[in-house]
């Protein structure tokens, strides 16, 4: 493809600005660690909710849409439209019990939890297993995304000059800007992200082989795949992607964006918000921009590319040279874009890659300095010490996952992959907070067996000559053997320090008969632990989650019969949202909040 001097002055002007955010945070960024990884804990909710949404917004995120839409239909994205439920809890359960512990990183929660050498441990163990195994494999399947992209609409055939070039421009301003310059960045690039998303589904039914909505509706290849339903008739297809993502893979399977209890980048906008109302607002609107706003110019695009570009050998005909793959549908729909629009677009998917990517370039800089650096090595070191650390590990984590990223071929790889990897660890990440019985051994055994699981059924079981087992098979059976191992591991090793979980329960309060002996415990030595600061709300954030949970589903598939020209459906299912919003807008006034809460210590209680 030819860019003109337009498209050239579009994609100049959207990375430059994005640059430039990045610079002028840099004037507060580098005057200490909580700066630079958690922009001074006063950001205010919309600005977080755009963050967490442009992060989760990538240029592999269109690509593995279409991937799925390609091979399984529209109905195959319950892969991860199921995991809104565990984003729900994650806003009215555990999104205020994050703010309110005050801590610099998710991962430093161990120290606050549990207690001992176990939980020092599992501390260095869970850093750099986020840092080198999931922050490199992510930010590498990022980048995968756009090397194909750059290969086909800029006609960059050389992986390396995208890696060097892309992973470059955003480390810099990453590094300056810190948190802040990231955050500010995020709300510009998604603006630019969303509106060439919209405008990428405008010109592909406007595709003369398309013939509009109605002609890509009416189209073979296309009607069998727009179901919003798998078809029960392949049992297999709708155990995998309907019925167990909607039953036990969504609070039983960890995933970055959306791990059961929040984690990762969602907890550190978390930390990072003004107060625990505004960390709720911003987990919540997350969770609306992420499943109801975004997903159907995808999808058209890619039933659009299934009429343009029927199968592989048509993909691998118009782009010779570039990795083939279900996932080439998206990119390879964007040539037919005008002069102008094409710039648009092109900066758009430049602008998601930098989003994301600065994103888990801070995130996992700050395990480095936080959860390794200064806690077990320089904990004497200079705030400026830490950032310059922080930096420095900045160049060396975006290195490393160029190299990996020339090493893939496939998103949805890297997406599975990491699904298996955190198969069956769900449970313990929902019940550390309301079980004083769940231990760092606890914790640790959940990871090895289902890392144990995922070696044994990748490289281990057919080599055996058992006959292979369905996807959803092997997820079942490691979610079993995980969650069953880490139960029993929980109940025949020690718990935490009584010290420690009252240190916990004090900080946090987290409530409910889940900790009812430790209050008793407490209350016999002398220094009784309350309930909760305003009586135990659980229940009612559950209430709330599920309320949630209608509304935006019904939104996302309201829209999606609109489009269908199903009116019937989609006029109850926009009943149906409005009603379930307005309950939940009505309880929202009874959510109790504990404004002050977020400056303490996050020192280990127990020294």
């Amino acid at each position: 493809m030819v860019l003109s001097i337009l498209d050239i002055v579009i994609i100049l002007v959207i990375v430059g600005v994005s640059i430039a955010l990045g610079l002028i945070a840099s004037r507060t960024a580098g005057k200490n660690s909580s700066e630079f990884f958690l922009s001074g804990r006063n950001m205010p909710w919309w600005l977080l909710a755009t963050s967490m949404v442009a992060t989760t917004f990538s240029t592999d995120t269109p690509n593995l849409v279409t991937n799925i839409v390609r091979q399984n239909g529209v109905s195959g994205n319950w892969e991860w439209w199921a995991l809104l439920l565990t984003g729900m809890l994650t806003a009215f359960v555990y999104a205020k019990l994050w703010r309110r512990s005050g801590l610099s990183t998710d991962i430093s929660f161990y120290e606050l939890r549990y207690s001992g050498k176990p939980a020092t441990f599992l501390r260095i163990f869970r850093a750099s297993y986020m840092v080198l195994v999931f922050g490199v494999l992510a930010q590498a399947s990022i980048t995968l995304a756009a090397i194909k992209i750059a290969g086909i609409m800029l006609g960059i055939q050389t992986p390396w000059l995208v890696v060097v070039i892309g992973g470059g421009l955003t480390a810099f301003y990453s590094m300056c800007g810190g948190l802040k310059g990231v955050i500010w960045a995020d709300f510009f690039q998604f603006g630019v992200a969303l509106f060439g998303a919209f405008a990428a589904a405008w010109v592909a039914l406007g595709h003369p082989a398309v013939g509009g909505l109605d002609g890509l509706l009416s189209h073979d290849r296309v009607i069998e795949k727009i179901s919003l339903i798998p078809d029960f008739s392949n049992l297999d297809l709708a155990l995998s992607v309907f019925v167990l993502p909607l039953t036990v893979f969504w609070w039983s399977m960890w995933y970055g964006g959306a791990e059961p209890g929040g984690a990762a980048y969602v907890v550190q906008r978390i930390l990072s918000a003004k107060n625990e109302q505004h960390a709720m607002k911003a987990t919540l609107f997350f969770q609306f921009f992420h499943y109801a706003l975004r997903p159907w110019p995808w999808i058209l695009v890619a039933l659009a590319s299934l009429v343009v570009f029927p199968d592989l050998d048509s993909l691998a005909q118009a782009f010779p040279g570039v990795p083939v793959g279900d996932d080439l549908g998206y990119p390879a729909m964007l040539t037919f874009l005008p002069a102008g629009l094409l710039g648009l677009v092109v900066a758009s998917l430049a602008a998601a890659y930098m989003s994301t990517i600065s994103t888990q370039l801070n995130l996992m800089s700050s395990y480095v300095v936080n959860d390794l650096y200064t806690r077990f090595f320089r904990e004497e070191a200079s705030e400026k010490e830490r950032v310059l650390a922080g930096r420095v590990a900045t160049i060396t984590i975006v290195c490393l996952s160029g190299f990996v990223a020339l090493q893939l071929e496939d998103a949805l790889q890297v997406f599975r992959l990491l699904l298996q990897i955190g198969a069956g660890t769900g449970l313990v990440y929902l019940l550390r907070w309301f079980w004083w019985r769940v231990n760092p051994f606890s914790e640790i055994a959940a990871m090895a067996m289902a890392l144990s699981a995922a070696i044994y059924f990748n490289f281990v079981h057919h080599n055996l000559g058992f006959e292979p087992l369905a996807r959803w098979q092997v997820l079942l059976a490691t979610i079993f053997l995980t969650t069953t191992c880490w139960l029993l591991v929980t109940l025949v090793t020690p718990p935490s320090r009584s010290e420690t979980l009252c240190h916990f329960y004090r900080k946090v309060l987290p409530g409910g008969p889940g900790w009812t002996r430790i209050r008793q415990e407490a209350e016999a030595r002398g220094g009784p632990l309350p309930e909760s600061s305003d009586g135990w709300d659980v229940p009612l954030g559950l209430l709330c989650a599920a309320l949630g949970a209608v509304t935006i589903y019904a939104l996302l598939f309201a829209t999606g019969n609109w489009l269908y020209g199903r009116l019937v459906p989609a006029t109850i299912l926009t009943v149906l949202a409005l009603a379930a919003g307005g309950w939940l807008a009505m309880l929202w006034s009874r959510l109790k909040f504990k404004e002050d809460s977020g400056h303490g210590s996050e020192e280990p209680s127990d020294g």
